[in-house]
């Protein structure tokens, strides 16, 4: 059995770490607020960006337009950017993302395709080439969390996304990133970037009409001028960076909406221990009194 000192050292260390958890819980809610303002902010944008895209992107003919538009032709390679985060103590906001990411890779090679990855967060790296190291092709760090302020950072993947399409080393380009949708929930989502998804809306601005061989094809009821070859060819490469700014944007809420969440739990969990110590204390300090108690009596009892 533990001695009583054992038992006050053990209780010391627990109460310092229920300090540093619940100091932690305090600073990841302060950086919540503005990481969520941040994410909040630019999903207008890069939902109105993809919407107008796709505006455009009616207008051009089957399987003609920029290659960011009809991809290569094949799908035999896949690239795919995962973001994490760059530090731990997040709860399971890396590892339900990096499940995810790990089943999208077996999906793909069961289909008998190459698999690409390039990693956005320490995290995702130190992870991802414990079993799939010959995947990795570029790694970034250090602009995941409370230093995504500027589209600069973003900008950084997507130039080097761009660079490797028009090189030809992939067909298909996913963003695998926690998506942000209340301080206690972010799921794992996988959005293709290239070749760009066109999204058939409800409005006025496009309609679906349906060919011969029972393909249905978005057409929109604008002239553009330029053509619209010639304004995809401008604002697709630009898209890919605003998609991959919005998902570290969510990925950056999401992290701090874990990491205190996560402490919060932690905190409670060791004033909890605390008490259960505590009471283990007061029992072995019982113990240890009327065992002292017990020697008195008989060495009394035998004068």
């Amino acid at each position: 059995m533990p001695s009583l000192r054992d038992f006050r050292d053990r209780i010391t260390s627990v109460k310092s770490t229920k300090k540093i958890t619940s100091a932690m819980k305090m600073v990841a809610a302060a950086k919540l607020r503005k990481a969520q303002e941040q994410a909040e902010a630019s999903q207008p944008y890069a939902l109105a960006m993809s919407s107008m895209l796709s505006r455009v992107a009616a207008g051009v003919a089957p399987g003609s337009g920029p290659e960011l538009l009809v991809g290569t032709g094949k799908s035999d390679v896949h690239l795919m950017i995962v973001v994490s985060s760059d530090r731990g103590l997040c709860g399971g906001f890396n590892a339900n993302l990096l499940r995810f990411v790990m089943s999208e890779i077996t999906r793909l090679e069961k289909d008998g395709k190459t698999v690409k990855i390039v990693c956005v967060g320490r995290k995702a790296k130190d992870f991802i080439k414990r079993s799939h190291a010959d995947k990795i092709v570029e790694s970034f760090t250090g602009i995941t969390g409370q230093r995504v302020t500027s589209y600069e950072d973003a900008d950084k993947v997507a130039q080097m996304v761009l660079a490797q399409f028009g090189a030809g080393e992939f067909d298909v380009c996913s963003l695998i990133y926690n998506e942000f949708h209340s301080v206690l929930t972010q799921r794992p989502k996988s959005q293709q970037l290239i070749p760009f998804a066109i999204s058939v809306s409800n409005d006025n601005d496009t309609q679906a009409v349906e060919t011969d061989t029972g393909t249905i094809i978005a057409t929109s009821q604008y002239d553009f001028e330029p053509e619209e070859s010639v304004i995809l060819g401008q604002l697709l490469p630009k898209n890919i960076g605003v998609q991959i700014f919005g998902a570290l944007l969510d990925s950056s809420a999401g992290e701090q909406a874990a990491r205190m969440t996560a402490m919060d739990n932690a905190t409670r969990n060791a004033g909890e221990r605390i008490n259960d110590l505590t009471l283990q204390y007061n029992r072995a300090r019982q113990a240890y009194i009327t065992k002292e108690l017990i020697e008195i009596i008989s060495g009394a009892e035998a004068v």
